[in-house]
């Protein structure tokens, strides 16, 4: 993870969007992808909205899983 909040950090009104970057890598796509699925299960930030469920969402994927995306899979995948 990479960040530059910390515990007890007041994140202020205006926060940039990018509070903090989770990067996962495995041997394969599967394992990264559950490593991936766990980091996310445990990634707490209280106090503001943030994108985890909509990542823990793209993960869980059959098409993202298995590969099968393209640069219009996000609109397809919030239009389901």
């Amino acid at each position: 993870m990479d960040t530059w909040a910390y515990t007890d950090c007041v994140i202020p009104p205006f926060y940039d969007s990018l509070v903090a970057k989770l990067i996962a890598y495995g041997g394969d796509r599967g394992e990264a992808i559950r490593r991936m699925q766990r980091a996310l299960s445990t990634f707490i930030v209280e106090g503001i909205y943030t994108s985890i469920p909509l990542h823990q969402r793209i993960m869980a994927d059959a098409d993202f899983q298995s590969g099968r995306f393209d640069t219009n899979f996000i609109p397809r995948f919030l239009g389901k």
